[in-house]
């Protein structure tokens, strides 16, 4: 089992920045990639970006690319999600999740534990 805590959303201006850190705990021996994907009201949990266990590799939805970071702490357990230039429409519940195998999955079914979430809020 792995458990997993978001830090980091508030409330931002348009333009502004926000880091989001996810702190993994428990069998983190493994190797898995770890994901972020948020969640606006009356909208479906939507793939954010996604880090690689071994290369770090990285994945992102065209509506975030170029202005979002993922990167993974020097422990590997810890993932963060660098946020610039946001947006109102970035507005939503963001989560952090992982996946026991070492792949880049955008399908958040594909994911095998979840956090449970942190609010980002961008103002106009």
């Amino acid at each position: 089992q792995v458990q997993l805590v978001e830090s980091g959303g508030g409330l931002v201006q348009a333009g502004g920045s926000l880091r989001l850190s996810c702190a993994a705990s428990g069998r983190t021996s493994s190797s898995y990639a770890m994901g972020w994907f948020r969640q606006a009201p009356g909208s479906e949990r939507e793939f954010v970006a996604a880090i690689s266990w071994g290369r770090y590799i990285t994945d992102y939805a065209d509506s975030v690319k170029g202005r979002f970071i993922i990167s993974r702490g020097a422990a590997k357990n810890t993932v963060y999600l660098q946020m610039n230039s946001l947006k109102p429409e970035d507005t939503a519940v963001y989560y952090c999740a992982a996946v026991a195998i070492d792949y880049l999955y955008r399908d958040r079914g594909r994911y095998d534990y979840w956090g449970q979430g942190t609010q980002v809020t961008v103002s106009s």
